[in-house]
């Protein structure tokens, strides 16, 4: 007995990872707002908000919760307006937002209202495996934050803004006559938005969650769940999670989920600064009926324990050398991209940028491809050949933003200049029009050789949101320019996290190009 008890032990100190591995809160450190999630089988599968990204709308899965992968995104380009093709004004902080994702019969959908004063009306797509293709079932009129449902009795509602909802007709192609109705009223505490509709049946009884953002003094952003035996009321109200977490305050709007294990969880976004509105995980106990969150104190867990033999870590975003004939799900475009104006196949192993229309600022500039930051720590660095720059070209590598941090190289005649700068966009508050961008140059240095290496560490831990600057020229040392930068979140702008940009664009004259060599990342965790 001795024997066989000294074994156990013995395999546990050997394998902690497997017997006691826990997952370390937040469950994913980088800008994924608006989660919703639902299980299909042994997977979860979660979308979030990309807005002006494109591809859009990713589709994340896991067996687990600890290690998501990107399958896919709901589309390439939207096409509704010449905003998303930086024409007319541009989509910063518009697009896609807060999908309500579903598996009904066999067939996943989505539904999403692109937030644009033009093309706004609310697409429904629809596919057979989450990973795509998906295809546009039908259109109709816009929804704010909605949730789309179906029934046990296969009704479909969409419900949306503040506690509005519809019923749909049957083929989801439009609204059935006469169906619109408020399902509840605002309560006297709800003095701010009560949106991020996310509805599940659960036991018979009807639960909306929603955000409410609570404007009186001392109060923060909290999770609220509505319940009722009928669909359309009456609804009665309860604060299910009211918590700070990691130095940061209130964590707030996202949804509920059963889990293989027979267990419920919560994945509930935090706003955490610079990198963005990162993702928890925490456990769902159903106390009197309600779906209450966190732990017995209603805080959100640090760690939550793993299934045996889980892989702790999620990583969405990755080094590249470009071999491959399709750039990775870990990229995004700013914006739809031009097509023609970059390549994977012109030269082996490098991403070719090509300028095209000429423009002003990094901001109006196609064709800018980016990856997620993640915290606590990152650092990530770039290698370009800059041979084939026009006169007047600007190409480099950002700390990407609404305010940003700039490593550009700029051809000036014969000459080349590394610049380390910060620049703020200004955009008109209906169309996202560039109206000027104010720039402050740090440090100017002269390069020689036709390849540089660009360099960002980034710190999101709390209280930092800092970005330090580097180069190298051929086989030197790294070193450092200009000073270290504080990042910003700021929704009137981009409201995104700050992203890992490479850029290329021209001031005066079209037909350069850069390559770009090599993206090597490394994710810090301290």
């Amino acid at each position: 007995m001795k024997r066989i008890l000294l074994t156990i032990i013995t395999v546990a100190l050997l394998l902690p990872n497997v017997l006691f591995a826990t997952m370390r809160n937040p469950m994913i450190w980088a800008d994924a707002p608006d989660p919703d999630v639902i299980r299909v089988g042994d997977y979860y599968y979660m979308v979030t908000t990309t807005m002006h990204l494109m591809p859009g709308a990713p589709i994340m899965r896991s067996k687990d919760f600890t290690k998501w992968e990107t399958v896919g995104f709901l589309f390439d380009k939207l096409t509704d307006s010449p905003k998303y093709n930086m024409e007319e004004g541009t989509a910063y902080g518009r697009g896609q937002w807060a999908t309500s994702l579903k598996y009904h019969k066999g067939t996943f959908y989505a539904l999403f209202a692109p937030n644009d004063s033009r093309g706004g009306d609310t697409y429904i797509m629809t596919a057979k495996d989450a990973a795509g293709p998906w295809k546009i079932h039908s259109r109709l009129r816009h929804f704010h934050d909605a949730s789309l449902f179906f029934d046990d009795d296969d009704r479909v509602y969409v419900i949306y803004g503040t506690g509005e909802m519809c019923e749909l007709t049957k083929d989801l192609q439009g609204v059935v006559p006469g169906s619109d109705c408020k399902i509840f009223k605002r309560e006297a505490d709800e003095t701010g938005l009560l949106e991020g509709s996310r509805m599940i049946k659960h036991n018979g009884k009807y639960y909306l969650l929603m955000i409410s953002h609570v404007y009186a003094p001392g109060r923060h952003r909290r999770q609220v769940c509505y319940r009722a035996d009928d669909i359309r009321g009456p609804y009665e109200k309860k604060v299910i999670l009211q918590s700070d977490f990691g130095g940061f305050p209130y964590v707030g709007q996202g949804t509920i989920v059963d889990g293989t294990d027979g267990k419920w969880y919560g994945v509930i976004f935090q706003d955490r600064g610079a990198v963005g509105r990162v993702l928890t995980v925490m456990p769902c106990q159903w106390i009197d009926g309600w779906p209450i969150l966190g732990d017995e104190n209603g805080k959100v867990t640090e760690t939550m324990p793993l299934g045996e033999g889980a892989d702790a870590g999620t990583r969405l975003v990755f080094s590249d050398d470009f071999e491959t004939t399709e750039l990775g799900c870990h990229w995004q475009w700013n914006h739809n991209p031009v097509d023609e104006a970059w390549s994977l196949t012109e030269r082996k192993g490098h991403l070719r940028l090509k300028t095209n229309k000429i423009v002003k600022n990094l901001y109006e500039a196609r064709n800018t491809v980016s990856q997620r930051m993640e915290g606590p720590r990152c650092t990530a660095s770039v290698t370009i050949d800059i041979s084939k720059m026009k006169d007047g070209d600007r190409c480099g590598f950002a700390a990407f933003n609404g305010h940003s941090g700039l490593l550009t190289v700029v051809r000036d005649g014969k000459r080349f200049i590394l610049t380390q700068s910060n620049v703020v966009v200004n955009l008109t508050d209906r169309d996202k029009t560039v109206t000027s961008v104010d720039e402050e140059t740090i440090e100017s240095v002269k390069v020689k050789g036709k390849r540089i290496e660009l360099r960002i560490d980034a710190d999101f831990n709390p209280g930092k949101d800092m970005a330090t600057f580097f180069y190298k020229t051929g086989k030197g040392e790294w070193k450092p320019i200009g000073k270290p930068y504080k990042m910003r979140f700021d929704y009137r702008r981009l409201f995104m996290g700050t992203r890992y940009a490479i850029f290329n664009y021209a001031t005066k004259q079209g037909g350069g190009y850069v390559d770009v060599d090599n993206f090597d990342y490394k994710l810090i965790k301290n």
